[in-house]
């Protein structure tokens, strides 16, 4: 993984909302947007710009199944992130 990379993954996680989001993606495996706002006192569109920090960092993969989108957690990207963090 290159120091860009990297970056974007530090900058995703640089907000509460979205390492609380990865904490309930992990927990639950995988889940719709819709479930995540539900979750979470913000609106669908804040909850959903997170989401595609998330998904640009690499960190939350999307798959879309008619008309929703599933997410879920790279344990690859965190288990890279995590090594790297090691190494320091």
């Amino acid at each position: 993984m290159d120091i860009e990379q990297l970056a974007k993954i530090f900058k995703a996680l640089g907000h509460p909302t979205r390492i609380k989001i990865i904490e309930h993606l992990i927990n639950i495996n995988t889940c719709v947007c819709g479930e995540i706002v539900d979750i979470f006192p913000y609106s669908q569109s804040t909850i959903s710009q997170h989401l595609k920090l998330l998904k640009e960092s690499g960190i939350v993969c999307g798959e879309v199944e008619g008309p929703k989108t599933y997410f879920c957690v790279d344990k690859t990207v965190l288990n890279t992130l995590k090594q790297y963090i090691e190494t320091l």
